[in-house]
């Protein structure tokens, strides 16, 4: 419903008559945008015969296992609860992990938990629900003995503290039925165990930052608290793989980016730099077939790409990349022995399918394509461009050029990221995709406080929020402008979340600027989210909203509405947990008071 109503609003906003653009003569429609993704987040069961994954069947999407040789597809309906995340646990069970909205003490809360799920989809098994608080959907092991055990870490209740801080659970999905093996601890919100099954640390936290661990070695016994005052938060890091010497891998920014170290146990302390990327952080370490070392690294520079340490993968890789193009073909899941592959195969401008692929065999088999309508069909190019913003930090962005048309004094449509700690990469993106079937072209800044760039450029955001972070889109306007591929009066900026905000911020600060905005689930008063966010999310909260501008209601639109510049529409989710409803319904009455007053 949301997805549809969006493209209602962006198709509204994309009005060719404000602005002059020109929809393409074999225009792909709204509809085949808008449609759900034929395939969502795909995983490989352990045996590589079975795919689980979120489907569209007649505009709704199901949790589906589809056997790929032969066999009945089974299937889930997303129904009263949303289903937000899946896992195989073996070859007949998987974890499925829920949320729906609850309300306790006259407060609402989203509430998380996992439930148990045959793969035959007949059984669906609930883990114990009568002590369960607010979050209890945190797997933190999986059992790799072919049994259908996990280890969950969960709050057990909402009447006293120590039900809120969770404990950790050894949990038979098959049954639902689990029991206790680490207590909550005082101020422990985090707990992680090593690939046999222990329970190895858990990390303290205290007004939104890490105040030390209880740790223990692989042979169990007593926690033993480590304190961090002598550190700083930032240098002190956590492992993502247990190696058989008793030491640790781990993800640290001591060289300015995230990179790949050894970790000494039970120090904490850095060992050899085993891998880093000269431009962009490491996004994840994948882990080799035993767990306990690394098999490759995760790097999202202008695509996203693998880095194998595994011989063969690598070869694999290679072998995708000469036949189908440097990063066309992705490897997202793989079974147990890693011989069985799903591969996504796409460019940016197409949407792809997912395809299956014993590596035993020479020949990859299509599961399914993204969209049934595009299916491998190009679009409109895209590409990655670099500025240099007005005090001259670069900026790096994504931009989509419309296709059949000269790149010329055309329109454009600015569409900042959410997060703001997360980035845009060259992937197939359908909004930007049907703004350039309108004739659009289509810049996705990574402005400063962008993830992905390393540590300072995240910090050049802070305390930016409304200010130079807006600096940056407007300095791609005009470069663009510049090289001659824009008309800088033809502007329009839409974004969601964050980038909702930015919309916000822009048609109240930057008006003379933009003809239009429009606003998706966007924050229009800073102060008010900062509440809201220390109810749900901890005293913490404070610092980090603190941190996102000097005068939070300086750069807050609702404050400001009758300076806004440009036309704004906005729409919300009513039931929008992350970002209230409230936001937007805040910035409307404002500016419908602005407009009665002038």
């Amino acid at each position: 419903m949301v997805r549809s109503y969006f493209w209602g609003v962006l198709a509204l906003a994309g009005g060719t008559a404000a602005f002059g653009a020109t929809p393409l003569p074999d225009a792909v429609p709204v509809e085949v945008f808008a449609a759900l993704p034929g395939i969502e987040s795909p995983e490989l069961s352990p045996n590589g015969e079975k795919v689980a994954a979120k489907i569209a069947i007649d505009g709704q999407q199901y949790l589906v296992v589809q056997p790929l040789f032969g066999g009945k597809t089974s299937a889930l309906m997303e129904d009263k609860s949303d289903i937000n995340w899946w896992q195989w646990v073996n070859d007949d069970w998987l974890v499925v992990g829920v949320g729906d909205n609850v309300s306790l003490y006259g407060m609402d809360f989203y509430a998380t938990a996992i439930v148990g799920v045959s793969a035959d989809m007949k059984t669906v098994k609930r883990v114990d629900p009568f002590r369960n608080g607010v979050e209890a959907d945190d797997v933190i092991w999986y059992a790799k003995d072919g049994s259908p055990r996990v280890l969950l870490s969960k709050e057990t209740g909402i009447e006293t503290p120590m039900e809120w801080q969770p404990s950790v659970w050894d949990v038979d999905v098959s049954t639902g039925k689990g029991k206790m093996v680490t207590r909550a601890m005082d101020d422990v919100w985090e707990w992680d165990a090593d690939p046999s099954g222990m329970v190895r640390y858990g990390i303290i936290w205290r007004d939104g930052k890490r105040a030390g661990i209880y740790y223990r070695g692989p042979d169990g016994g007593n926690f033993q608290k480590i304190s961090f005052a002598k550190r700083q938060e930032a240098s002190v890091p956590l492992p993502v793989a247990y190696r058989a010497d008793g030491n640790a891998i781990a993800i640290d920014d001591s060289d300015g980016r995230d990179s790949v170290y050894e970790l000494s146990l039970p120090s904490f302390t850095l060992g050899k730099k085993l891998f880093g990327d000269p431009k962009y952080d490491v996004d994840a370490v994948i882990l080799n077939v035993a767990l306990n070392d690394a098999a490759g690294f995760r790097v999202v520079g202008k695509r996203s790409r693998i880095e194998w340490l595994d011989e063969d993968l690598k070869d694999i890789q290679k072998g995708l990349d000469q036949t189908l193009g440097s990063g066309n073909a992705r490897i997202v899941s793989w079974s147990r022995n890693r011989k069985q592959l799903l591969v996504e195969v796409g460019k940016p401008s197409q949407a792809g399918g997912l395809y299956y692929w014993d590596t035993n065999g020479a020949t990859m088999q299509r599961i399914g394509w993204n969209n049934s309508v595009l299916k491998d069909r190009n679009l409109s190019a895209v590409s990655t461009v670099q500025y240099k913003a007005r005090d001259g930090v670069p900026i790096e962005a994504v931009l989509t050029l419309p296709r059949g048309r000269e790149a010329k004094n055309l329109p454009l449509i600015m569409m900042p990221h959410g997060g703001p700690e997360a980035r845009d990469s060259e992937e197939y993106d359908w909004w930007a995709q049907y703004l350039a079937e309108l004739g659009y072209v289509v810049i996705q800044p990574n402005y400063r406080g962008s993830s992905g760039y390393g540590t300072e450029f995240v910090d050049r955001g802070r305390g930016e929020w409304g200010l130079k972070m807006q600096d940056d889109l407007i300095d791609g306007i005009d470069w663009l402008a510049a090289q001659g591929v824009v008309d800088p009066k033809r502007v329009c900026i839409i974004g969601a979340s964050y980038g909702g905000y930015a919309a916000m911020r822009g048609a109240q600060r930057d008006g003379s600027r933009y003809r239009c905005a429009v606003s998706y689930a966007g924050v229009s008063d800073l102060n008010v989210m900062l509440k809201y966010d220390r109810s749900m999310m901890g005293k913490g909260m404070v610092e980090y909203w603190k941190a996102r501008a000097a005068d939070l209601d300086a750069v807050s639109p609702r404050y400001h509405a009758a300076s806004f510049g440009a036309p704004i529409l906005i729409a919300h989710g009513v039931e929008d947990k992350r970002v209230p409803v409230k936001q937007s319904r805040m910035l409307v009455s404002e500016l419908q008071k602005a407009v009665r007053i002038s």
